[in-house]
């Protein structure tokens, strides 16, 4: 790997992170189990002015859905499960409001976000899993669809994988894990506790940026009661690099490559050429090899772990600041592994004209009870995105689909017959149309 390659990263690392406010961020990259890359930027703490290094410890968020998945893997080689299950086979009192036969709902739909269940308010006080059952037991609730129609981020069902582990292991979910990942691989500076993390030196203060003060505000890290399951793990870039070897690795003496490659070989098309796998968003043909990723964001994390498997590249990013795309740092390092443009994209949206009538369908606003909301308007005939104080430009991709131009992400709509959209996809969470929204004049 040529020298120059990781100059033109880093060069385009520290315009990222003076452009997005970020204090402090973490890179690393190992191909075939030798380190290639391994860096720090900027603080750590703003007022000791700590650096980061690659040991500095962050909160990597949902990238710990991917430990989670491993773990059901893991349990399923033993003969212990198969993710063709129904739930309720593990945990009987599973049950949702709407859903008449609870056994159509398998564990790969867990996994893989397809329940049809809409993002839920969030229950961070509930620190027994069992509580989340009967929380899900009495609440109502929007159901998208039938389990395996759509997908739409749901961290209230993903977290009963962890239900499903303490069941099958007899043992608490963030014990399991630790005894039988951070442990085996040698990830001593991992750890689901918060009490852990004040014995440990070189740690990050988390940080969000207040865009009104243009100051970075301290943030206490989140106590996440059953949500740890899919958010708990606080880690370094180089204790992922060892956790992304148990995936590539031909053998890790654990979990046959089989096993291993059912995670994201047959992916859930979530729309127009968007897969999500067990806990990781996958990239099939990017230039003849494929992208297998999570990225993962909570008040001051913003992360992003992955590996190409045909390769051996695993690569780590970590941020201790809020809502900044560490997905695009990411990618960068992979497309620098891979001799690439630094700025090739995942995939190029195509480009499409909507008349007045059809951009007039995709207008209102979208929201679901775990708190997320959009809005979309109309300014001089052209489709303005509204989200959190923020306001984006658009553009026309595809027939459902519009893209928002300052980062080329896609934005989905879903209609029933010649009616305006009833929902939306944004991100990985699915929006329902308010129905009480009174369009602008």
């Amino acid at each position: 790997m040529s020298e120059r390659n990781w100059i033109e990263f880093e060069s385009f690392l520290i315009e990222t992170m003076k452009k997005n406010n970020i204090p402090g961020c973490a890179v690393a990259v190992s191909q075939h189990g030798k380190i290639i890359f391994e860096k720090g930027f900027g603080y750590g703490n703003q007022m000791t002015k700590a650096p980061v290094t690659a040991n500095t410890i962050f909160g990597i968020a949902s990238v710990t859905k991917s430990f989670t998945a491993l773990a059901i893997m893991m349990l399923e080689e033993k003969g212990l499960l198969s993710v063709d299950d129904p739930v309720i086979n593990y945990l009987p009192d599973f049950k949702l409001s709407g859903v008449e036969d609870m056994s159509s709902i398998k564990i790969y739909h867990l996994l893989t976000h397809t329940t049809g269940l809409a993002p839920m308010f969030r229950r961070e006080e509930l620190n027994k899993l069992k509580d989340h059952l009967t929380y899900l037991a009495e609440k109502d609730y929007e159901m998208l669809g039938k389990p395996g129609e759509y997908f739409s981020y749901c961290n209230d069902t993903f977290l009963l994988l962890g239900a499903i582990i303490e069941r099958l292991s007899g043992k608490l979910y963030r014990r399991h894990i630790t005894e039988s990942l951070l442990n085996p691989l040698k990830m001593y500076r991992s750890t689901f506790s918060i009490d852990e993390l004040a014995k440990y030196d070189d740690v990050t203060i988390p940080y969000e940026h207040n865009k009104r003060t243009n100051q970075l505000e301290e943030k206490l890290w989140p106590k996440l009661g059953n949500y740890e399951v899919g958010e708990g793990v606080r880690s370094t870039v180089l204790d992922l690099l060892k956790f992304g070897e148990f995936y590539v690795a031909n053998d890790n003496g654990v979990i046959s490559q089989e096993t291993r490659k059912k995670m994201w070989e047959k992916p859930f098309e979530v729309v127009n050429q968007s897969f999500y796998g067990y806990g990781f968003k996958v990239t099939p043909n990017y230039n003849g090899v494929t992208l297998v990723e999570h990225g993962g964001g909570q008040p001051g994390v913003s992360s992003n772990f992955g590996f190409i498997p045909e390769e051996g590249i695993v690569a780590s990013v970590l941020c201790n600041v809020s809502n900044v795309a560490a997905d695009e740092i990411w990618l960068a390092a992979i497309n620098t592994a891979l001799r690439l443009p630094i700025h090739m994209l995942r995939k190029v949206e195509p480009s499409f004209h909507h008349s007045k009538e059809q951009l007039e369908k995709f207008i209102g606003t979208y929201d679901c009870s775990e708190g997320g909301k959009v809005t979309i308007i109309l300014e001089n005939n052209k489709p303005v995105l509204e989200i959190k104080e923020e306001r984006f430009s658009l553009r026309g991709s595809l027939e459902n689909t519009l893209v928002i131009e300052q980062n080329e992400k896609p934005i989905t709509f879903f209609f029933n017959g010649d009616e305006k959209a009833w929902a939306v996809l944004v991100g990985s969470r699915m929006l329902t149309r308010k129905k009480s929204w009174v369009p602008r004049m």
